[in-house]
């Protein structure tokens, strides 16, 4: 538990030497769609679909380094706003170039008051490095972007604080306090606890990590189809929760009240959506399409071989249950050690050591992810990577997020660079072949060279290694797994039995990360685990 604060002040140091931002000269730029899942966007601020070209050569990509990136999308441009005061923007979600705003110089001024009313601790005296996680959404009631962030303490004592901006760059203008953790019976007072509880209220569960005590942080804002507004926060330790918003101020709906029942509600946070019982679990965000909501959180612990990953699962009600394929909840009852290592979740992405490729470069510690559906309809899960060979640097990546035919979500098995799937479907002949075919582990995770004495060494512990399968033209499976296939009709979505578990997901040719070339690959679902395949 305790070593997750530790961890992101790391990360704080690594971006403070430089931000790590990508330099290569971009390529080809696209634009595309309007803000998407549940933001409804002011007419002036509406956009337009158009199509994408694709980029052939990773080494042309424009990076950067923003650690939580929360995407939004304004105007015909894409933003991702992440921790320590790293904003970027995107014509086409692949290249991308940071800009700044007020809060990355003036910060002092903006938050100087909150930090030294709340967070400020003489172990922590420093608001710098301590801004983390926003959200940015249109608020159509306010018509305002308005910006979540939470102003971090150390002991868990912090505030997730709304800002508000006419334009989504910025200026933006502080509003107010919308939840606090770490109080206690000597400092609820300079809280709201007061006022939602009771003055005298007992808040012996809020001094407990096992129970209900939180850092409020990692803040997500989505309105339901009614157009309820909702915002999830929370991390590790007393688990991930949500709360009403009321859309005329953007702060705490505080006509909305709420039960205090154990793994499922309180009075203060809200409704439980996940974790507790000081098990792993932060960075919450929902995305509704499909006919759903899916639940992300990111569980393990954010550095290089710390077991970063991204869980999922989903629910017909934004307020949950969550639930992943075989049911089980999102919500712990219990304690569960190493619970990044446990079968809880589906595990949407993992560390893929392909044929060929580069392999101190494999993406590891995937994690902290946001998603939006865009204008065309495709879906994306945006998040930040660390890789096999370069230590704690990090970088934005994007993937495409593809709907099964029982109504879950898989990502695709390569980088998203501008080609997305088909969802006519592809000739047979183009899909029959010979695949590498990966399973996303959920009992391992990236640990570093298998020989820490060989610098430059490849070969590393917690990589899943593909296997050789062949899809036959007669819908059989053979290799080092055996079975049967079958395409849907007019659909890229795909059927497959392996040994006794049936998989769903779909075909999607796209370019490897190796060379670029455009390639069969394949994304499914079966018995909670995902595979990826990529043509030889």
């Amino acid at each position: 538990m305790a070593p997750i604060t530790a961890l992101r002040h790391a990360a704080t140091t690594v971006l403070a030497a430089g931000m790590l931002v990508g330099a290569l000269a971009g390529c080809t730029q696209g634009i595309g769609g309007s803000a998407a899942d549940g933001i409804g966007e002011a007419a002036n601020q509406a956009n337009t679909a158009t199509s994408r070209d694709t980029v052939t050569e990773q080494s042309g990509i424009a990076r950067v380094s923003v650690h939580d990136p929360s995407v939004v999308k304004a105007n015909g441009t894409y933003y991702v706003f992440g921790s320590h005061r790293a904003w970027a923007k995107s014509d086409d979600l692949v290249n991308w170039t940071t800009f700044e705003n007020n809060l990355s110089t003036d910060y002092d001024d903006i938050l100087g008051g909150i930090w030294d009313e709340w967070s400020k601790q003489t172990a922590n005296p420093e608001l710098t490095g301590n801004m983390w996680a926003p959200d940015v959404v249109w608020n159509d009631t306010m018509k305002k972007w308005c910006m979540y962030m939470s102003v971090n303490g150390i002991n868990y004592r912090s505030t997730i604080v709304l800002l508000t901006a006419d334009d989504i760059e910025g200026d933006w203008t502080y509003v107010g306090p919308v939840v606090y953790s770490g109080f206690n019976n000597n400092t609820v007072e300079r809280t709201d606890v007061g006022e939602v509880l009771g003055d005298g209220a007992d808040i012996t569960r809020y001094l407990s990590p096992t129970d209900t005590e939180i850092n409020a942080i990692d803040p997500c804002v989505k309105t339901d189809e009614n157009g309820d507004m909702w915002m999830t926060f929370g991390s590790w330790f007393g688990g991930m929760w949500m709360l009403k918003l009321d859309p005329a101020t953007g702060l705490r709906d505080y006509g909305t009240t709420y039960e205090t029942v154990a793994d499922r509600s309180d009075a203060y946070y809200g409704i439980k959506l996940g974790g507790g019982y000081g098990n792993s679990g932060e960075g919450s965000y929902l995305l509704h399409t499909n006919g759903y909501w899916y639940l992300f959180a990111s569980y393990g612990a954010l550095q290089q071989e710390g077991g970063y990953q991204v869980r999922m699962f989903r629910s017909e009600d934004i307020t949950g249950p969550y639930v992943d394929e075989h049911g089980n909840a999102a919500v712990s009852t219990e304690e569960v050690n190493g619970n990044w290592t446990g079968d809880t979740g589906i595990r949407l992405m993992s560390s893929i050591q392909w044929s060929g490729n580069d392999n101190a470069d494999i993406e590891v510690a995937q994690g902290h992810n946001s998603a939006m559906v865009d204008d065309d309809g495709n879906a994306y899960i945006v998040y930040h990577t660390r890789f096999s060979g370069r230590g704690e640097e990090h970088e934005v990546r994007v993937r495409q997020l593809l709907p099964t035919s029982d109504g879950w979500l898989v990502a695709a098995p390569y980088e998203f660079v501008g080609a997305v799937a088909d969802t006519s479907g592809y000739a047979r002949e183009n899909i029959v072949g010979d695949y590498e075919l990966a399973t996303l582990s959920k009992h391992t995770y990236f640990k570093g060279q298998t020989n820490p004495a060989d610098k430059d060494g490849t070969e590393y512990i917690g990589v899943d290694r593909p296997v050789n399968i062949t899809l036959n033209a007669d819908g059989t499976v053979s290799g080092d797994q055996t079975g049967t296939w079958e395409a849907a009709d007019g659909s890229n979505q795909v059927t497959l039995t392996l040994g006794d578990v049936v998989y769903t997901g779909d075909f999607a040719k796209l370019p490897r990360d190796v060379d670029g070339k455009e390639v069969m690959t394949f994304t499914a679902l079966g018995d909670n685990v995902t595979i990826w395949a990529s043509q030889l």
